[in-house]
């Protein structure tokens, strides 16, 4: 029963999630240059997934972007900020602080602290799923859903 519920909560999702669009509010999620971000501001507000490169033409970094499209509703979701940086020369604060060598991508939960590094692209579902498995994630979860213990 438990399994057909999240089946139908994944099927409604995508549904819900338009029709939620229309808002004026909302905010269609996309990439951010670490340029424009302030740790300071967003944190314990947003999850961040750091894709770092040596340039905008990495085959990686290309490839890496390709994987996360698909899954922006997902990442969403989850309070994710996807932060790029494709530019080693302008030191962003964000590169300072992860020192990532080529192509990297970072995983932090909400308190800023890396939790997952890869270099390599990684598909959406698996950086979903390690998400999931994150101390805050997991305690938002219960706090939304407390039956669910």
């Amino acid at each position: 029963m438990h399994r057909r519920s999240l089946i139908l909560v994944a099927a409604l999702w995508p549904l819900s999630r338009a029709v939620g669009a229309e808002t004026p509010e909302a905010a269609p999620f996309a990439p951010v240059p670490a340029a424009q971000v302030v740790e300071a501001d967003l944190l314990f507000l947003r999850r961040p997934v750091a894709v770092f490169a040596d340039s905008p033409n990495d085959p990686n970094f290309t490839r890496q972007m390709e994987l996360l499209a698909r899954y922006y509703d997902d990442l969403a979701a989850r309070d994710v900020i996807l932060i790029i940086d494709t530019d080693p020369a302008a030191m962003s604060d964000l590169r300072r602080k992860l020192r990532p060598r080529g192509f990297s991508l970072v995983l932090m939960d909400k308190d800023w602290k890396p939790s997952i590094r890869k270099p390599l692209p990684w598909d959406g579902r698996e950086i979903i799923n390690s998400i999931d498995k994150m101390p805050i994630a997991r305690s938002e979860a219960l706090e939304k859903n407390p039956a669910g213990r």
